[in-house]
């Protein structure tokens, strides 16, 4: 991974998509800083469509699309995409998201709770379509990495996908990631062409389950506290903010913007 700030003028002025997971990427400590919302601002202010890519539940992204300055936002971690056009909210779902009280998500749960002392199931579980959020992280008390991957590794004896995030383990049936849907909402609303233009995307994330959106987008960050997953991981960003969190999406958006204005 190379510095942010070793970010070359041509690529940044390449950019026209910036995608980002929220959860310890967007956020601090759990909470939505003031420089993350008003990188969202400039980043609307200059042109470019931003579009946060979470695992977050439905009902969240319902506000996100409305309230926040983004071209639309990912949800469930690429299981639905909503946006805003013409004041008016619009959905779409992926074909084969399958709702969240499905027997088999239903059993990963009891055995979850049964085997992974002290995991619980997300308190926005409530806003959730497709998945199933189990809490390992988020609130107290907190779990290792190796708890995560036990929760994660039960999921798949199920037949489910799972994916570790900062805070939760997402499981859903059905094959599909936040990549999928990302290419699928830039290209329905921005005739975007994945094959010819993946170098005008810029991905910001922070943990595991951002590996393929790492893996895929040429200009993918990391902020600072990716680092914290060491041999979890497989496919790292091509750069790394020096910051942690928020602050790190902050300090991105703020070299990708400033590139941008600089004279070859």
């Amino acid at each position: 991974m190379r510095l942010i700030e070793e970010l070359d003028t041509m690529s940044a002025r390449t950019i026209r998509f910036v995608l980002m997971d929220i959860d310890d990427t967007m956020t601090t400590d759990g909470k939505l800083p003031a420089a993350s919302y008003e990188a969202l601002w400039h980043l609307h202010d200059a042109g470019l469509h931003a579009v946060p890519i979470t695992g977050r539940p439905a009902g969240w992204c319902d506000l996100i699309a409305r309230q926040w300055p983004v071209a639309g936002v990912v949800g469930e971690n690429g299981a639905l995409a909503f946006w805003e056009e013409e004041g008016k909210l619009r959905r779409l779902f992926h074909e084969q998201a399958v709702r969240n009280d499905h027997p088999s998500l239903q059993k990963i749960s009891r055995r979850a709770l049964e085997e992974v002392p002290g995991c619980r199931i997300a308190h926005d579980q409530a806003s959730r379509l497709f998945d199933i959020a189990i809490d390992f992280a988020e609130e107290e008390p907190f779990l290792p990495l190796s708890d995560a991957q036990r929760i994660k590794a039960i999921c798949e004896e199920e037949g489910a996908v799972a994916k570790i995030s900062s805070i939760h383990v997402n499981t859903w049936m059905g094959r599909y990631d936040k990549l999928s849907m990302a290419v699928r909402l830039l290209a329905y609303r921005f005739s975007y062409d994945d094959v010819l233009y993946s170098d005008s995307v810029m991905f910001f994330g922070d943990s595991p389950n951002d590996e393929p959106m790492f893996r895929h987008f040429p200009c993918s960050v990391g902020v600072a506290n990716v680092r914290h997953y060491g041999q979890m991981m497989t496919h790292w960003p091509a750069y790394v903010t020096a910051a942690d969190g928020g602050q790190g999406f902050a300090e991105g958006v703020r070299v990708l913007l400033d590139k941008r204005r600089q004279i070859v």
